[in-house]
């Protein structure tokens, strides 16, 4: 096995709790251990993991230690005690030989052999040397076999036959014989005397089973000693077992095998990098692949990461406690995948594993890859942002935008002129107008916004406009077509950087609208033909936005030309009432809001505010025949009430209407305000349907409603009268009518808008212009969905020095007096020059009320700064009309006379009866071509009616 494979199993050694597979429990975490103690404690039956039921390699290497300590044991044993028989053996060899050795060389045997009774003198000396030495006996033998000395006295002086011949020759000897007490072991030596001869024979026998009786005694402490080494043995074995149960985790052989196939594929076959770190920073293992990607040394092992020649980038990953996931980093000219993961559980930091993928031959696919996201990526945002407003302008800026920079440097957007107006787009004889710019600094060399521009045939604008074809130039430079535009323009483009331009015409619905530019520069690269169908696509959703917003331009412009031309264009001149406005359209289109003011006669005006409901035409033009119709009931000179039941029954006919045409039911629903103001009483007449009141600031600050009886919004045909309401208005009071826009929105609800009202208009006195700005200024919502409509307008008083009344018997020679107190009151207001006219046309009228009207009669004479009013009221209600007299008929001329003399004159009715007025202006010297004199002609009228 290679030396990586020894270190990693080194490493895999020494890394205690480190788990070699995922989902395996470190080694040394004890979490099986004290599961199965908890069990054992509890009383439950001990788990026993599935690894550790078939023979794993810890199992298998603690059988065959325990078998290898028995086997050791065993041999020492039997080798103790084959050791032991030897040595007692041997041991009585030298035992026995020491004895007769000892004896036969003793002081005194030559002495006790030359004796006449040696056996006396050497038996006592035989028996305690053999006492002495251990021996069974210490025989003396004579050379010709006769016993001198025996431990059993009855053996002395017998004759013993035995192997003495070596002895005999002077030559020990050692034998072992098997006797009748078993075996024993006798050593025989030569007795010498002084010349050396052999006289004697010393024999020293001894049994070896009083020798081993000495051993036997030691055999229990063997045996001891060797259960006590046993036990021993099988505790480390046990050990080792546990410790390498926990390292290889139960494996059995197969899997160990297995596993360290898998650590060779790893560290040699497999094409990814891996490195293992230390807690320490260092570097404990690498790969071969890991060795290749980071061009490590051969060393590298055991050195720091810092150490290793990386990237600072890459080291500092290496030797940090951070988890990384797929992080890129730089190796030379590599770009490398990192994942990095600690090898502890729960997080605790203990070393760290890195595996590493060479991605530099994905680069150009991830690349492709990650333009296509950010292109889907545009497209999903242009669809999001484009056509945000119905607006043309807006949404061609939009789309310049929205390509700046994620797909151009600069865009550029040119809208045909029809388009910008809402109109149909023609390409024949019309120029484009540059509409949007984007990505382009103060000082750029392009057209600038809002101004024309024309193109040359054969151009890549004239392409985009009158074929409807995109046109890539990846190269600017060297294209004549696009420099033959405007040779100046080009050349300052091109010193400005621009070097590639993509220019696509916006189509919808099978025209061009237009064309948008795509211009790259710098170190953008060049527009390709996959630039162009992306730029094509971006187009083309942008010219739906736009076209959208042409067709609602055009729409708007109608319906504010429309409701432009029903609108009042100006105010009329008249005297009761100092008058401003303001009108703001909605943002979503026109409404149906509008006012008016119309005098009346008797000095009096008449103030109009109402509401369509929706938006658009169907909105506008229902307004014009709303505020058409106002002035036309209001001509007949009726009351509120009267006036807005007239208006109800013509909605209700419109409705009706609209229900027959081929669009379906169309409900119109209006709300009207009809107020109408007498200068000379100074009172103020209200009726409303469906509207909100007027509110009243008088001039001491105070602010309150007119708040008329509650009537149902016009349309609805319920066929109830209107009710009205009265109010007496002091001068300078300021009556502000408005619309819902103004007081209610979306974040603002009814009761919170008049509230506000009412603290825009409390305060000192203003006119009603700075009003009109105080209250948009204070109560217009931003983005307003509504229509507002505000009219504010400041009551005047007339001096009652210039009012006139009489009363006038019904007597016709009461017309005389009247005419000549006439005389004399426009002799004293200063309009002698027409005082002619006005005796015609109040003779006239006073003469046809006594005859033909009722009493009670009145003359009353309004005297303004613009008009001088006659009024003749009586309790009739038969109306006078013009007509054409004949020749032949005495009367029927009066009127005529009336109406020559008078700039306008009508009837208006009453509770009481009816007025006939006429109004006269205040001209400086009116001369009225007379046929007769003026005394005849007033003289002719007296004496015949004119009516």
């Amino acid at each position: 096995m290679s030396g990586n494979s020894r270190r990693f199993r080194r490493w895999l050694g020494r890394a205690s709790g480190r788990s070699a597979y995922p989902g395996v429990p470190p080694a040394g975490s004890g979490t099986d251990d004290r599961q199965d103690e908890r069990s054992a404690v509890a009383g439950g039956p001990r788990h026993i993991p599935p690894s550790l039921a078939r023979r794993s390699v810890a199992r298998e290497v603690f059988l065959l230690q325990l078998v290898l300590v028995v086997l050791l044991v065993a041999a020492a044993v039997v080798a103790i005690v084959v050791q032991a028989r030897r040595d007692t053996m041997t041991d009585a060899r030298h035992r026995t030989l020491a004895a007769a050795e000892s004896f036969a060389h003793s002081w005194g045997l030559q002495e006790a052999l030359n004796s006449d009774n040696p056996t006396a003198k050497l038996q006592p000396l035989a028996e305690a040397a053999r006492k002495a030495s251990g021996v069974d006996a210490l025989i003396v033998y004579k050379l010709d076999g006769i016993t001198l000395t025996h431990s059993d006295p009855r053996q002395i002086g017998k004759h013993v036959i035995g192997p003495y011949a070596d002895a005999a020759r002077g030559k020990p000897f050692t034998r072992t014989f098997e006797g009748a007490l078993g075996l024993s072991v006798i050593s025989a030596v030569p007795v010498k005397d002084s010349s050396g001869k052999v006289v004697a024979i010393v024999a020293a026998p001894v049994r070896v089973e009083e020798v081993q009786k000495s051993v036997n005694q030691q055999l229990p402490l063997f045996l001891g000693t060797a259960v006590a080494a046993l036990a021993l043995a099988g505790g480390g074995a046990g050990l080792v077992s546990r410790r390498l149960r926990r390292q290889t985790h139960g494996l059995g052989p197969a899997e160990m095998t297995r596993m360290y196939e898998h650590h060779d594929a790893v560290l040699h076959a497999v094409r990814e990098g891996v490195l293992i770190v230390g807690r320490d920073g260092r570097l404990l293992l690498a790969n071969d692949e890991a060795r290749r990607l980071l061009d490590l040394p051969t060393d590298a092992e055991g050195r720091h990461v810092g150490d290793l020649g990386l990237d600072h980038r890459t080291a500092e990953l290496l030797a940090s406690d951070r988890i990384a996931t797929d992080e890129v980093h730089l190796a030379q000219d590599r770009l490398l995948a990192l994942n990095k993961r600690s090898t502890a559980p729960h997080g605790a930091h203990q070393g760290s594993v890195v595996t590493l993928r060479d991605t530099t031959e994905l680069r150009w696919l991830s690349g492709r890859a990650e333009v296509a996201r950010e292109r889907l990526r545009l497209l999903y945002d242009a669809g999001v942002r484009i056509g945000s407003t119905l607006n043309v302008e807006r949404t061609a800026e939009e789309l310049a935008q929205v390509a700046v920079p994620r797909f151009a440097d600069i865009v550029t957007v040119e809208l045909l002129d029809p388009v910008l107006k809402g109109e149909e787009p023609t390409v024949a004889g019309t120029q484009l107008r540059r509409t949007a710019i984007a990505g382009l600094a103060p000082d750029h060399p392009l057209h600038p916004v809002g101004e024309l521009m024309g193109f040359v045939p054969g151009t890549v604008v004239a392409a985009g406009v009158g074929e409807g074809r995109s046109v890539v130039e990846p190269d600017l430079a060297g294209s004549t077509g696009w420099r033959s535009q405007d040779p100046e323009r080009a050349r300052r483009i091109l010193d400005h950087g621009v070097h590639s331009l993509a220019v696509v015409p916006l189509r919808a619905r099978g025209a061009v609208l237009g064309l948008v530019n795509f211009w790259r520069s710098g170190g953008s690269p060049p527009f390709d033909d996959e630039d162009l169908s992306f730029a094509e696509e971006l187009a083309g959703r942008a010219a739906v936005g736009i076209d959208n917003a042409r067709r609602y331009t055009r729409e708007r412009t109608m319906a504010m030309t429309l409701q432009r031309s029903l609108m009042p264009r100006g105010l009329p001149d008249q005297d009761a009432l100092e008058v401003a406005h303001r009108y703001l359209p909605a943002q979503a289109g026109v409404g149906g809001d509008w006012f008016d003011v119309i005098p009346l006669p008797g000095a009096r005006v008449a103030l109009v505010i109402g509401d369509v409901v929706g938006h658009g035409l169907h909105a506008a033009a229902t307004m014009g025949r709303l505020r058409i119709a106002v002035h036309n009931f209001s001509a007949l000179d009726l009351s509120p009430g009267e006036l807005l039941g007239h208006l109800d029954e013509l909605v209700t006919h419109i409705d009706i209407q609209d229900e027959d045409t081929e669009d379906g039911p169309a409900i119109t629903g209006a709300t009207c305000l009809y107020v109408v103001y007498d200068s000379v009483s100074g009172r103020a007449t209200a009726a409303t349907a469906g509207h909100l009141p007027p509110a009243v600031a008088h001039p001491d600050g105070r602010v309150e409603f007119l708040h008329s009886p509650v009537s149902p919004p016009l349309g609805l045909g319920t066929g109830l009268p209107f009710e009205t309401a009265e109010l007496s208005l002091p001068e300078g009071s300021r009556l502000v009518l408005y619309t819902d826009g103004l007081v209610e929105s979306r974040s603002r609800d009814l009761d919170a808008g008049l509230e506000a009202l009412c603290a825009a208009l409390a305060g000192p006195d203003r006119t009603p212009e700075d009003t009109c700005a105080t209250v948009m200024r204070s109560l217009l919502p931003a983005g307003s969905t509504d229509d507002v409509a505000l009219l504010v307008a400041r009551t005047r008083r007339l001096d009652p020095a210039h009012v006139a009344e009489w009363d006038v018997p019904r007597d016709p020679a009461a017309v005389g007096p009247v005419r000549n107190d006439c005389v004399r009151q426009l002799t004293d207001w200063g309009l002698q020059h027409i005082a002619f006219g006005t005796e015609l046309i109040l003779s006239e009228l006073v003469t046809n009320a006594i005859r033909y009207g009722a009493e009670p009669l009145h003359v009353r004479l309004l005297y303004t700064t613009r008009t001088l009013i006659c009024e003749v009221s009586d309790g009739s209600s038969t109306s006078p009309h013009i007509r054409q007299a004949k020749d032949t008929d005495e009367d029927g001329r009066g009127l005529f006379l009336v109406a020559q003399f008078a700039e306008q004159w009508g009837t208006r009715y009453s509770p009481r009866g009816k007025t006939i007025w006429a109004a006269q202006a205040i001209a400086p010297d009116p001369l009225p071509s007379e046929e007769e004199p003026r005394e005849d002609l007033l003289s002719h009228w007296e004496h015949r009616g004119g009516w």
